[in-house]
């Protein structure tokens, strides 16, 4: 097909991205898009459109996400069969369906944070001071690349906790790991990637129109190895924390990653350091950009973990070998975190708040993490437990009659809720036992014994 003929209206709460996908979602269900033809490219529908290429590519991975189109490597989106989809007609009268995110009495997301021991009342004072008509400019659209004030708060505290040397220029900020990746991926015109098998789950496969590789991770880390032996030229990496296995990448395989890196012009790392502050067992792991001499480290982190999952901020560290690109390609982009939000985090920052924050929260998950060993380790000797020299998780592995999936069905049925690994695989790894994620970070230190007995009950293991 040649163009898309769609009506968005930039006055409206609905974002772009959700007006485009339902325009093309009703066009599929109504046919007047034929099964099979081909949806026009992000860049040439941006051109048309005059919206942003993330804009489209947001509407194109909610579609393929829901079977309406699928993607061809290399060759582009093309429209699903959806004969065997069911589809509901809307009618004046309907009452819209309310979908609810269900909630545990017990949750062991690894996600979760201590939310008692937030600083609120410096975050406030910050606020208030900032949401008032002398930063009236901040009502503006600011740099494209997030405002230079945190951008410069960033790369010193990359500096002096990472060992990182980088300008702010640099640095791109964005609204989280999941939108900033598709900004990297785009800066290669020719891109394999291969992903840690398990892994990162907020980073799924369908989100590339680039073929993507899975690599297996053991006790050491990404297998390098095996790595090698692909047409890879991107590879996705957790090396300080290997999420969710909790493996730390090795010394030999880091210079031996490092040194796969250099070998071609074309080959990146793209570091993921998403909880490198919290580690309980030895020194801190060296970041991986820390230790590459030739610029081909692609560093990337968020506050989710150090500060709230909700505050929506991410930030990429550029080589400079990309940066021209990248200006290139984005010179339409707009930040996609609000600029109040970043001023109140770089003041957080400039004043020493967040450094403080971060001891007293290592401290707390500290107590945390090892008074759930001491639990698991005294009363459940059965349980084997890994991954657990830092982080907000530990992996643990059932022996048990039952299938990973059952156990899982029967901690709902308790009101808990705990993830499998399975969660988190790229391709099928057979493992021993039944293996979850425990993670601790969001309860309460008095209640996490309480919380381990009642989902050892609901799985019928006893307490010794």
């Amino acid at each position: 097909m040649d163009m898309l003929l769609f009506s968005l209206n930039r006055d409206t709460n609905m974002p772009l991205y959700e007006q485009l996908y339902e325009g093309i979602k009703d066009a599929i269900i109504h046919q007047k898009i034929a099964v099979g033809e081909k949806l026009p490219s992000k860049r040439k529908l941006s051109d048309f459109l005059n919206i942003s290429q993330t804009t489209i590519e947001l509407a194109y991975a909610q579609l393929l996400a829901e079977g309406y189109i699928v993607s061809k490597p290399r060759v582009g989106y093309f429209v699903e069969d959806i004969d065997e989809l069911p589809f509901i007609e809307k009618t004046i009268n309907s009452t819209p369906t309310i979908h609810k995110k269900q909630t545990y009495a017990v949750d062991f997301s690894p996600g979760k944070i201590d939310e008692d021991s937030f600083p609120f009342t410096i975050w406030r004072k910050y606020a208030k001071e900032l949401i008032d008509s002398h930063s009236k400019e901040l009502l503006q659209i600011g740099d494209r690349q997030g405002e230079y004030e945190l951008r410069t708060q960033i790369a010193s505290y990359l500096y002096q906790s990472r060992g990182i040397n980088c300008s702010a220029e640099q640095i791109v900020i964005g609204s989280g790991t999941e939108q900033l990746m598709p900004l990297i991926l785009r800066l290669f015109d020719d891109a394999n990637i291969a992903l840690e098998n398990p892994g990162y789950s907020a980073i799924p496969r369908n989100q590339f129109e680039q073929a993507v590789i899975p690599v297996d991770v053991d006790s050491d880390g990404l297998l390098v190895d095996q790595l090698e032996k692909t047409e890879a030229n991107l590879v996705y990496i957790t090396p300080s924390h290997q999420f969710p296995t909790g493996a730390v990448l090795s010394a030999s395989r880091r210079a031996q990653l490092l040194k796969w890196a250099a070998q071609k012009l074309s080959r990146y790392i793209i570091e993921d350091d998403y909880d490198s502050e919290f580690r309980y067992i030895g020194k801190p792991i060296p970041a991986l950009h820390s230790l590459d001499q030739n610029d081909k480290v692609i560093y990337i982190s968020t506050f989710t973990k150090s500060l709230m999952p909700s505050l929506r901020v991410a930030y990429f560290v550029l080589p400079p070998a990309l940066l021209a690109r990248y200006n290139e390609i984005f010179s339409y982009y707009s930040a996609t975190v609000p600029r109040f939000d970043q001023h109140i985090l770089a003041h957080f920052m400039k004043e020493g708040h967040f450094s403080k924050h971060l001891n007293r929260m290592r401290k707390i998950y500290r107590k945390k993490h090892d008074k759930l060993l001491s639990i698991l380790t005294k009363h459940y000797p059965t349980i084997q437990v890994s991954g657990d020299v830092a982080g907000m998780h530990v992996l643990i592995q059932v022996p048990h009659d039952k299938e990973e999936y059952e156990l899982q069905q029967m901690a709902k049925e308790n009101d808990i809720s705990i993830l499998p690994i399975s969660n988190y695989l790229l391709t099928a790894i057979q493992f021993e036992s039944p293996t979850f994620l425990l993670g601790f970070g969001g309860i309460p230190i008095e209640k996490i014994e309480v919380y381990i007995d009642a989902l050892m009950a609901a799985w019928g293991i006893s307490k010794h």
